[in-house]
């Protein structure tokens, strides 16, 4: 269903001055249901918190000004909240209509503003990132250049590593096969879900990841917040002998002190961030020295405008950073980032997508195409369950 959303006006926001060559026009939004080949548990489905993740709710958002130029972006909901993102979206849009597109800080503040009292992180934050990202998209387009171009690219490829194939629903010999053909296809490591209630099943499953994959390619565990601080430290001291890129999330997102703790105790690196939604509380565990790599996820946390906020800081703290999903937005803002960095491999995305992602000798390549470099399939559009438009087309 689409519905059509008066604009606020041709006089929205601020009078345009001489800088102001351009107007947002248009807008349209769409919320796509993404079916999962086979439900997905980790920890927090073994220890009775969640169910099993059968689907991903996509928010994508298309803006068009009226010299023509066009950005797409997007946010996500795992379970619920997808609805949620898509109503507070199609709410606060209207603001946007009129507004210079190169403005994005001032445009991002403008929105959060727009809705603040239901806060200024959560689903609020996470239903503007998807305006944000294609503002960025549509500033690299018109500059002709990727994204990772505009914003001063280190390196034309990033390290890559695969979570999709190491699930704790996937029996051990399927993990196993998971692991060679990520290997095959030229993914340079490999992630293993952990935190079941028996971690003795943990060491298990890595053992035997561990055994047929040798050091052909680095490996990482992920506990999805499921250990308390004295089971944490006791089964990351047994995770040594992996010699482990890092062990994330082993405790409750936002358990600043214990992971600090175990950051300062333990051997093997700590990651976490994933599941934080703000500027502010990355900042508290970047200040604590909790983690060795930030995972910043940039449609979690506002989008890219505020990614780059949380960037700043972690690289003065000389932080090595693993942005969480959404390769398509991360691997940009990864090839940007100045110390070491890992991209997170996911083909949830694909069908959403006619172009896709390259990946070489272990590493994701930034293709030469401006902005992020994609546009929406039909296949996209077969699944999109509500849409609404803003504006006009020019």
């Amino acid at each position: 269903m689409t519905t059509n959303i008066p604009a606020a006006g041709p006089l929205a926001g601020l009078a345009p001055g001489a800088a102001s060559t351009d107007r947002i026009a248009w807008i349209k939004l769409s919320l796509i249901l993404l079916p999962l080949k086979a439900p997905i548990s980790d920890a927090k489905v073994l220890t009775g918190r969640q169910k099993p993740l059968t689907e991903v709710a996509m928010l994508f958002a298309e803006i068009e000004s009226e010299r023509g130029h066009h950005g797409i972006g997007f946010s996500y909901s795992k379970r619920a909240g997808g609805y949620g993102l898509f109503a507070h979206a199609r709410e606060i849009s209207p603001n946007l209509i009129g507004e210079d597109p190169n403005d994005i800080a001032r445009l991002w503040d403008k929105l959060v503003w727009a809705g603040a009292s239901v806060g200024r992180s959560g689903l609020a934050t996470q239903a503007i990132a998807a305006f944000d990202v294609a503002l960025w998209d549509m500033k690299a387009k018109r500059a002709g250049l990727p994204l990772a171009k505009l914003l001063g690219a280190r390196r034309d490829s990033v390290r890559c590593y695969n979570t999709s194939g190491g699930f704790l629903s996937t029996p051990v010999e399927q993990l196993v096969e998971n692991c060679e053909a990520s290997i095959a296809a030229g993914i340079g490591g490999l992630k293993i879900k952990v935190g079941q209630p028996d971690p003795m099943a943990d060491l298990t499953r890595l053992d035997a990841v561990r055994k047929v994959v040798g050091d052909r390619v680095p490996l990482m565990v992920d506990a999805n917040q499921q250990w308390d601080r004295p089971t944490a430290e006791r089964v990351g001291r047994a995770l040594e002998e992996f010699n482990l890129v890092w062990i994330e999330e082993p405790l409750d997102a936002y358990d600043v002190e214990g992971h600090a703790r175990l950051a300062a105790n333990l051997v093997t690196p700590i990651a976490s961030g994933e599941m934080l939604t703000s500027v502010a509380e990355h900042l508290a565990l970047i200040q604590h020295d909790a983690v060795d790599f930030i995972q910043p996820d940039a449609p979690r946390v506002g989008g890219i405008t505020q990614f780059l906020k949380i960037a700043t800081i972690a690289e003065q703290k000389y932080l090595k950073m693993a942005p969480h999903f959404a390769m398509e937005i991360h691997l940009h803002l990864a090839a940007a980032y100045a110390h070491d960095t890992w991209v997170e491999h996911f083909d949830w995305l694909d069908p959403l997508f006619n172009e896709h992602l390259e990946i070489k000798d272990g590493r994701m390549l930034v293709s030469d195409r401006p902005g992020l470099g994609f546009t929406l399939s039909d296949q996209a559009l077969a699944w999109t369950v509500d849409s609404a438009e803003i504006g006009k087309r020019r």
